[in-house]
């Protein structure tokens, strides 16, 4: 399974804001053919260990059974528009992808 985590940091951090950017992940990006696994929400800000990096405000987690789906994924109209109608108030954007078993 190929595990696809994208976290962003945004200009405007504001709880609406955050909450506006979730609620797109869940429209644009929980259903499409090939997932496994999909979550999406706002940072956890009570985990403080020096370990936690809490430089984002925004984490989505999307667990596809192979790469032909996370390819499928990543050119659909959804996903396309959830960039579109999103990206201006991204700050940063990291990917991390990773082949996991369960």
């Amino acid at each position: 399974m190929l595990s696809h985590m994208v976290y962003f940091t945004l200009k405007d951090s504001s709880e609406t804001a955050v909450q506006a950017l979730v609620q797109a992940c869940h429209r644009y990006l929980k259903t499409h053919d090939g997932v496994t696994f999909y979550a999406a929400g706002k940072l956890a800000p009570e985990f403080q260990r020096p370990v936690n990096d809490q430089a984002f405000h925004v984490a989505l987690h999307v667990v596809f059974t192979d790469k032909a789906a996370h390819n499928a994924y990543q050119v659909s109209d959804d996903h396309q528009t959830f960039i579109s109608s999103n990206r201006e108030n991204w700050a940063q954007v990291r990917v991390f992808d990773a082949w996991v078993d369960g």
